[in-house]
């Protein structure tokens, strides 16, 4: 599977980075206490920071706002997944437990102020392009809704595009009957490699210790 950023993304974001984690022969089930009371934790530690601190003073938050602004999508219309995450937990409505994937997922996102998307690797067909979202694609997404991916940063395999920083697709969706994943993190574009390799190992490290399997990490510029 070969993954490429687009020639358009490039030249718009010359610093433009993803990092990737592929993971085999894992088992997701319900999360483990120590992933629940990280998350939780973690959440009512930032509800105290956000009642001194407004969200979009925060550097992750403020880049992936920024990057949506360029790229042609309002992000006071359309808020970044981890932007969405922040504003819930300001509200003092935390996230609840989905999974061990999706709440590792949650953490990681919350901690590094950045989105990051986990796939079903399986559901995922051919290579894999990183591109603006053209005028009239669509996806089923996992809010219940069909989004319009017109100027939204996307993922796209052969059979359409299937996840974004904003909301990913249910296509591609990882469940307990997963075991080969793809973990995308939306780094900051300001992100030094050396700095994103050390952020993605640390990911890997924890999401191996309560799934098993292995991964292999890699940084996309």
């Amino acid at each position: 599977m070969v993954i490429n950023i687009s020639k358009d993304l490039k030249t718009l974001f010359p610093q433009f980075k993803i990092g990737i984690i592929t993971y085999n022969h894992i088992t997701i089930s319900g999360s483990p206490q120590m992933v629940k009371g990280r998350l939780q934790l973690f959440q009512e530690s930032l509800f105290f920071d956000l009642e001194e601190k407004n969200i979009t003073e925060f550097a992750g938050i403020k880049e992936w706002r920024s990057i949506f602004k360029q790229t042609g999508k309002d992000p006071n219309k359309y808020r970044h997944s981890a932007e969405a995450m922040y504003r819930r937990i300001k509200k003092q409505n935390y996230l609840q437990s989905i999974n061990s994937a999706a709440d590792i997922n949650n953490f990681f996102s919350l901690k590094y102020e950045v989105p990051i998307g986990i796939y079903d690797l399986d559901c995922i067909n051919g290579n894999i392009d990183v591109r603006i979202g053209a005028d009239g694609e669509v996806y089923g997404g996992l809010n219940g809704r069909d989004n319009s991916l017109k100027n939204l940063i996307i993922l796209s395999d052969s059979l359409g595009p299937f996840g974004s920083p904003f909301v990913d697709s249910t296509r591609t969706n990882v469940n307990e009957q997963t075991t080969n994943a793809l973990q995308v993190v939306f780094l900051r574009h300001s992100i030094e490699t050396v700095e994103a390799q050390a952020l993605l190992n640390s990911l890997k490290d924890m999401f191996i210790q309560v799934h098993g399997g292995n991964g292999q990490v890699e940084v996309i510029v």
